[in-house]
């Protein structure tokens, strides 16, 4: 009797701990502290055990958007360019965070205990499958290049980090705002707009097909690249820029906390004898968008809008230097 006591006790106690985990898995969906589980942009089913608190991502854009859905204590480290006031909007946010990573190698990363990797499919995904032998959730997001992909990245994120309605509440926010932008656009009329080109570091980046160039359609702005048909990942050459001959150049400060030289890069334009005969450089038509704004892939990629609007079109788009989207409540 003593032992079918014990084995019908047994017996109970694994039935409720399956009840238990099966609770946990499908009817919190990573609201609370059961397991859930979310599948990438790879397909592959990713578990976590739990609402993770120690969350690292392998970009800034990515760092952006968990930093909308997630407080910074959440955070194990973020990108060290976070904290430049030249290249990133969230330097408040990021100073709260002691971790700063660039390119940080697998001994690295496991050194910080994290509980959710997030990596970019453009970035080195080849650390994935030994992250996730050793017993870490990596969750691979796609690489955002139009507004579509920003929001199903948020929604991705949203879920690994167990917080699914704040990805919804962030969409929304970034939905408002940028409703607002496009009722101002409206009251410009087409033979008013102007056409940019933007002077990138990154020479290949700005064409048809980026996020820069959606941006400019956002802003009610003619990419000078897309219009003549060159794409994103195709070089503008400066035969190219004399034959878009635009009305702004947007020119470039990122220096990488002081460390480049970018007035050497833009001398290579702005003193090119070749070059002067150029509608924007004949008005001295130059303006230096915020770049904190301009190359951002997150929820503030609507705050690119509004600056490119506000560098082309004036006080009417105006806007502060750390605008940041969040669904965290303060």
């Amino acid at each position: 009797m003593r032992s079918e006591y014990f084995a019908r006790a047994a017996l109970l106690l694994a039935l409720l701990s399956f009840a238990l985990l099966a609770f946990g898995c499908g009817g919190e969906r990573g609201g609370g502290t059961g397991a859930y589980t979310v599948t990438d942009a790879e397909g592959t089913e990713v578990v976590l055990p739990k609402r993770p608190h120690r969350i690292l991502t392998l970009s800034m854009g990515t760092d952006e958007i968990m930093l909308g859905l997630v407080a910074p204590s959440d955070m194990a480290a973020v990108n060290a360019l976070l904290d430049d006031p030249a290249s990133s909007n969230i330097t408040e946010l990021a100073g709260a965070i002691d971790g700063k990573v660039k390119d940080p190698s697998l001994e690295e990363i496991l050194a910080m205990r994290p509980d959710l990797i997030i990596v970019p499919d453009w970035g080195d995904t080849s650390l994935v499958p030994s992250l996730r032998d050793a017993g870490i959730p990596v969750v691979v997001c796609k690489g955002a290049k139009s507004l579509s992909d920003i929001k199903e990245t948020i929604r991705l994120l949203a879920a690994a980090a167990g917080v699914p309605a704040r990805g919804d509440a962030l969409i929304e926010k970034m939905d408002v705002r940028l409703r607002s932008i496009e009722e101002k656009v409206a009251q410009i009329p087409e033979a008013d707009r102007k056409s940019v080109v933007l002077l990138s570091l990154m020479q290949t980046y700005g064409g048809s097909g980026s996020s820069f160039d959606e941006a400019c359609r956002l802003a009610g702005v003619i990419n000078g690249r897309a219009a003549i048909g060159i794409a994103d990942g195709q070089v503008m050459t400066k035969e190219d820029l004399l034959r878009i001959n635009p009305d702004i150049l947007f020119l470039p400060t990122y220096t990488d906390h002081g460390r480049y030289d970018v007035d050497a890069f833009r001398r290579q334009y702005l003193d090119d004898p070749a070059l002067r005969t150029m509608q924007a450089i004949r008005t001295n038509a130059f303006k230096e968008p915020f770049e904190g704004y301009l190359y951002n892939n997150s929820q503030d990629f609507v705050f690119a809008v509004q600056e490119i609007a506000y560098c082309v079109y004036g006080a009417d788009f105006a806007l502060g230097r750390n605008e940041h989207l969040s669904a965290v409540e303060k």
